[in-house]
């Protein structure tokens, strides 16, 4: 009788990628005085929705455009404005989100407040927060698309951007000014999931 030919299937060694299921992450969310503002609620509630804390800092005009405690309810934690806010304890709160934050998320972001990051300004705390940390940085920009375009403008995102900082659009369509160009603010399920993506990419082990 013949031996059969038919060898057992060796073996192989494959790499498999692990998920591991993402911690609870804590994410300083900067809000600045552009009319998508009111966005940064619906952004606020995606990102608790996904289990991150959430700290909100605005500055003082952004608040002319969307209620701090809209912003403090959704997030469930006080919304900083003010170096003058900060009396829990003898740290500088400002200083305490900025080692805190595992991500530094931008939305909106104004011409001015991008200007400020690129010169190192920190005269409010969200300018001083993304001074100190060393977290990543995602900015979300939403102006005119003159302001936008402008070669000072442009020239403070390179800055930024040679620095590591992110950004995501803006996006093109019509815009509050009555222009329609490039300035939109990104979509915000888009901007929730590669605040998410940021957040992960150092939870993924290759075995």
């Amino acid at each position: 009788m013949e031996k059969s030919s038919r060898r057992k299937p060796e073996k192989t060694s494959t790499r498999k990628v692990l998920d591991i299921p993402a911690a609870r992450k804590s994410v300083v969310l900067g809000v600045t005085a552009s009319i998508a503002a009111y966005k940064s609620a619906e952004l606020a509630s995606l990102l608790v929705k996904q289990g991150h804390e959430i700290f909100v800092v605005m500055t003082h005009e952004a608040a002319e455009f969307i209620s701090p405690l809209t912003l403090q309810t959704l997030s469930k934690n006080p919304v900083t404005m003010s170096f003058f806010d900060e009396k829990e304890s003898w740290r500088p709160g400002h200083i305490d989100l900025a080692d805190r934050a595992q991500l530094l998320l931008i939305a909106p972001a104004t011409a001015h407040i991008i200007a400020e990051f690129a010169q190192g300004l920190a005269g409010h705390p969200l300018a001083a927060i993304a001074l100190a940390t060393r977290a990543p940085i995602l900015i979300a920009p939403a102006m005119n698309g003159k302001m936008w375009a402008h070669p000072a403008t442009q020239e403070n995102v390179e800055k930024l951007k040679a620095r590591g900082v992110e950004f995501i659009g803006p996006e093109e369509g019509m815009l509050a000014c009555g222009y329609e160009g490039i300035g939109r603010l990104w979509k915000v399920n888009e901007i929730a999931f590669r605040a998410e993506f940021l957040l992960s990419r150092h939870d993924k082990l290759i075995a």
